[in-house]
C-alpha cells in the first residue's frame, strides 16, 4: 500500500475527550475512529491489525476441532426466558433490550449462552453428536454504564466466543483445560504475557470461573497474586489484602493492575436444563448436556496491545499483528532514479510475500515522516534517499540504532522471522 493512497493519513493532535493512551494513539494513527462514546470504526489500518488477530485465534483453535459458524445478534425474548436472564435485573441493566413495530420483544446480543443451546437442541441427539466446540468472531452490545478507556470498554465491540457441549462433567473439564491451553497459545503469539486468573461468574455462572489478565500499570483491574505459587485473583473475589500471607503456600500476597482480554466459564448443566436439551447415553437413557463458554474481546485485545507497547512516539506493534511488516521511507522523490530505487524495493518486498506500507509523498519533510512512521508502529522502517545509495536504512521500531543493508539482507531478516 502506498501512503498516498492509504485512508486515512496520521493526525497531530488526539481528539478532545481521548483520556487513555489507547483511544489517543489508535485515533491519531488512523487504526480507529470514534462514532460516540463506546462506538469505534475499525479503519483500514486497524482492520489489518484485527484481521492478524482474528488468524492467530481461528488457527489454534481450529488445532482443537473447534468449528467456526456466524449467529444472529438479534435475539427474541422467548430463548433467553427460558433461562430467566431476560428478566435478571444483572442482565437488564447491560441488555439493550426493544420492541419491534409488531410490539415483539428482542434484545441486542452481548453473548450466545442461549442462542447455542437451542441450536444444539435441533441437532444432539446421540452421545455420538458429543462433544460439540464451535465458535464465531460478532459484534455484542453492552449498555455499559459509562463507555471509557477507548476501545477497552465500549458498548459495541467484537468478540470471538466459543461454546462447548458435553457428555459429562469430566468431559467439559477435560476440553476446559484444552481451551485454556489454546488461550495461552493464542496470547502468546500476539505478544503478550498473560497469567490465568480465579473469578466471579457475573451474570454467566454462581460458580467460579477464570480470567486471562494481561499486567500493566494502565490497567482498570486489580490482581492480587502470590510469586511463589500459582495462586491469583482478581478483587472480586480476593478477601484480603496485600501482603497477606497466600492461603496455598503462606507466600506474600502481592497486587497488580491488568487488563482482561479472555474468559472462560464453565457453566454446567444450567443452560441445558432450562432449554430442554438432553442426549441419549449408551443405554437409550435420556441424559443432560454440560456445557461451557470461553470469550476473547477482539477490539479490547487491540487496546490491550497498545497500552501494553508503546512509548513516547507512538505504538510498537509485535510481529505478530502489525498491519505491515515494513514502513518503507522514499526520501529525495524529486529525483528520478531514487523514485525507481524505492519502486523497485517496494514491489521486490511485495513478491517476497512481505508486507510493506510505502511512504511515497513528495513534499513531505523526512522529519514528518519519520513522525508518522514513529507514531504507526509498524517493526522496520526503511528509508532510501540520495544518501543511502545501494544500501537501505534499516531500523526496528523498537530499537534506537539504524543499520545499512543489502536487499537481500533485509529480506533475509524479514523471512526468517
Amino acid at each position: 500500500m502506498k501512503y498516498s493512497k492509504l485512508f486515512p493519513k496520521t493526525l497531530k493532535n488526539a481528539p478532545s475527550g481521548a483520556q487513555s493512551l489507547n483511544h489517543q494513539l489508535l485515533v491519531r494513527g488512523g487504526f480507529i475512529d470514534q462514532l460516540m462514546a463506546g462506538s469505534y470504526s475499525l479503519l483500514p489500518l486497524g482492520w489489518r491489525v484485527y484481521l492478524k488477530i482474528e488468524n492467530i485465534i481461528r488457527e489454534e483453535l481450529n488445532k482443537v476441532d473447534c468449528q467456526e459458524m456466524l449467529m444472529p445478534l438479534l435475539h427474541p425474548r422467548e430463548i433467553w426466558d427460558k433461562t430467566g436472564r431476560w428478566s435478571d435485573p444483572a442482565v437488564k441493566e447491560i441488555m439493550y433490550q426493544f420492541k419491534d413495530i409488531h410490539d415483539r420483544e428482542f434484545g441486542l446480543s452481548f453473548t450466545h449462552e442461549e442462542i447455542v443451546m437451542y441450536i444444539l437442541g435441533k441437532f444432539v441427539r446421540s452421545y455420538k453428536d458429543l462433544p460439540v466446540l464451535v465458535y464465531h468472531f460478532s459484534t455484542k452490545f453492552r449498555n455499559e454504564l459509562r463507555a471509557k478507556s477507548g476501545i477497552l470498554r465500549g458498548r459495541e465491540f467484537i468478540m470471538k466466543d466459543l461454546y462447548s457441549a458435553h457428555t459429562s462433567e469430566e468431559d467439559m473439564w477435560k476440553w476446559y483445560e484444552v481451551i485454556k491451553d489454546a488461550y495461552l497459545k493464542i496470547f502468546k503469539r500476539v505478544g503478550l504475557d498473560v497469567k490465568v486468573v480465579e473469578a466471579a461468574g457475573g451474570v454467566f455462572t454462581k460458580g467460579h470461573t477464570h480470567e486471562f489478565q494481561a499486567f500493566t500499570k494502565n490497567g482498570e483491574d486489580t490482581i492480587y497474586f502470590c510469586e511463589k505459587c500459582d495462586f491469583i485473583q482478581n478483587k472480586e473475589i480476593f478477601e484480603g489484602k496485600t501482603g497477606d500471607k497466600c492461603p496455598r503456600c503462606g507466600g506474600e500476597i502481592k497486587v497488580s493492575s491488568s487488563i482482561e482480554v479472555g474468559n472462560i466459564f464453565p457453566l454446567g448443566t444450567k443452560y441445558s436444563n432450562a432449554l430442554g436439551v438432553s442426549y441419549q447415553d449408551e443405554k437409550g437413557e435420556k441424559q443432560e448436556v454440560w456445557f461451557a463458554s470461553y470469550g476473547v474481546g477482539m477490539t479490547r485485545l487491540i487496546g490491550t496491545l497498545v497500552e501494553i507497547f508503546h512509548d513516547d512516539k507512538g505504538i510498537i506493534w509485535p510481529n505478530s499483528v502489525a498491519p505491515y511488516m515494513v514502513h518503507l521511507i522514499g526520501l529525495d522523490l524529486q529525483d528520478a532514479k531514487v523514485v525507481a530505487e524505492a519502486e523497485k524495493v517496494y514491489k521486490l518486498l511485495q513478491a517476497e510475500g512481505i508486507e510493506v506500507l510505502f511512504d511515497d509523498r513528495i513534499g513531505v519533510s523526512a522529519g514528518a515522516k519519520f513522525a508518522d512512521a514513529d507514531l504507526i508502529g509498524i517493526p522496520y522502517r526503511v528509508v532510501i534517499s540520495k544518501k543511502t545509495g545501494d544500501k537501505l536504512e534499516v531500523k526496528k521500531r523498537s530499537d534506537k540504532e539504524t543499520e545499512f543493508k543489502t536487499l537481500d539482507q533485509l529480506i533475509e531478516i524479514l523471512t526468517s522471522r
